[in-house]
This record gives structure tokens, C-alpha cells and sequence, in this order.
């Protein structure tokens, strides 16, 4: 059975697994379904119609699944899903979608969401992403796979940010951020990630091979559209290097957008 405290508030209708703990003064609503393994250690609220997956830690004070901050939401069943393994600091705050946007906010596994971090409606994080303090994820924005935004960073809306990113503290993203490049300041390109490429096992071929890509494509006097299309051709290399096309294809699709936001094209009217 669950090791439920006699000090917590859980809907009858709401689905346990058999080994969750739920420490004092929690707070569970009628259609929330949580996985086996998970801990909710005190004065935890899971609301909503939120999905939670296995081996997931939630600290004190965080509100997982409430009703999004939307002008335009009128209070549709819309949803929260999240995977395994997340850890869940304090007074973390994670609301369900709207319709316009999906009508489903997603976490992935092995996330860490330190403490008051905010993922705002319809948001989509991947996995393995760090969220330091007081980072601030608008609605609709989209977050690859081993991202790390640091503490106070302002994420706008309907932003687009690529894998194995890198947000330095109090960064300003405006528009979409590439995959494997560090960000800073307002949009500001600082370089490539380098540490958490080698990190993530990249090989040093890889690595090279991208740092030459963010020369060219940021660093030298040379017009970014003659910059993307030598590093598309793959200046002679046979074949080009895969990660090399990927940030170029993510650039191309980012300046399909408007505001450097490609999600803005898809935006309803």
C-alpha cells in the first residue's frame, strides 16, 4: 500500500501506485494518476488532469498541474504529462496546456527543476535538462534534450531551444537558441558548448568540427547567408558532418519564423 501521511488531502479518485510516499499536507486531486516509486516529501500539490510518471522526487511547496496562466483559457480538461526519474525542487510551479496550444504541457526523464523555476502552458521539455533557480519558461516554448539554463533566465514564448544548449545566468532569449551553442546576455552567441558536448560523449572530431561551424557562422566577417550555405555544402568534407547540418537546418528553420521564432509561424491566428 502507499505510505500516505494521515495529514495529507488525497481525492479518492485520484491513482497510486502501490509503493508512492506522500508526506504531510500534500494535496492530490481526482485526475492525477502518479507512478510507482514517486515521493512527495510535504506540502505538495498535484492538480489537474496530470500524469506522473516512476521514481519521480517532489520537494515542499512545488504546484504540479494547475490551470494555466491564460487569459484565453476558459477551463478545458487539458493536461500535464511527465516522465520518469525528474527531480522537482521547491516551490517549482508547472501548469497543464491550453487547446490553442495542444491542450498538453510535457516533462521528460531525468530532469532536474531547481528551485522556483516556472515551465508556463503547452511548454515541452525534453530530457536530461537542468533548470536553475528562478528560471522563468514563458507558454508554448520547446526545450531539447541535455539543455542547461542557469539561474534567473528569461525564456519568451513560443521560443525553440536546441539540444545540448547552454543559457548563461540571467540570459534574455528572445529567439530561438541553436543546438550545442552557449547563449548569454540578450541572444548573444558565446560560443560553442563544449563542455557539455564532451560530457555527453561527443567525440573531439565532433567537437572540432562544430567550433569551426560557430567560427564561421558568428565569428568571422563573412555574411551569415554565404556562412550557411558553405557549411550546408560541407566545404568539401564527404561526408558533411552530421551535427554540422543539423545546426545548420535548425538556423534555416529558425529564419522561417517571424521574430526569429520559427514556432511563431505556426502560431493560430
Amino acid at each position: 500500500m502507499p505510505k500516505i501521511s494521515p495529514l495529507a488531502v488525497i481525492d479518492p479518485q485520484a491513482k497510486l501506485a502501490d509503493d508512492v510516499e506522500v508526506g504531510p499536507f500534500c494535496v492530490i486531486g481526482p485526475q492525477v494518476t502518479v507512478g510507482a516509486g514517486c515521493r512527495l516529501i510535504n506540502n505538495v500539490t498535484l492538480r489537474g488532469v496530470t500524469t506522473i510518471g516512476s521514481g519521480n522526487l517532489f520537494h515542499p511547496n512545488c504546484v504540479i498541474g494547475d490551470a494555466p496562466q491564460d487569459k484565453k483559457y476558459k477551463g478545458a480538461p487539458t493536461r500535464l504529462e511527465m516522465g520518469n526519474d525528474n527531480i522537482i525542487r521547491e516551490a517549482v510551479t508547472i501548469h497543464t496546456g491550453t487547446e490553442k496550444g495542444g491542450s498538453v504541457t510535457r516533462v521528460g526523464n531525468n530532469n532536474l527543476l531547481m528551485v522556483n523555476a516556472h515551465l508556463g502552458h503547452d511548454v515541452q521539455l525534453g530530457s536530461n535538462c537542468i533548470l536553475a533557480n528562478n528560471v522563468m519558461v514563458a507558454g508554448h516554448v520547446v526545450i531539447g534534450d541535455s539543455v542547461a539554463i542557469m539561474g534567473g533566465v528569461g525564456i519568451h514564448h513560443f521560443v525553440t531551444v536546441g539540444d545540448f544548449a547552454y543559457l548563461g545566468a540571467y540570459s534574455r532569449v528572445h529567439h530561438d537558441v541553436p543546438p550545442f551553442l552557449k547563449v548569454d546576455g540578450s541572444d548573444q552567441v558565446r560560443g560553442l558548448n563544449s563542455v557539455g558536448l564532451k560530457r555527453a560523449g561527443f567525440s573531439d572530431a565532433d567537437i572540432e568540427a562544430l567550433e569551426e561551424a560557430c567560427r564561421e557562422l558568428f565569428y568571422r566577417d563573412k555574411p551569415f547567408s554565404v556562412a550557411m550555405a558553405e557549411l550546408a555544402s560541407g566545404n568539401g568534407a564527404t561526408p558533411p558532418n552530421p551535427h554540422v547540418q543539423r545546426l545548420v537546418q535548425f538556423l534555416r528553420k529558425r529564419d522561417q519564423g517571424r521574430q526569429g521564432r520559427f514556432l511563431e509561424s505556426l502560431r493560430p491566428k
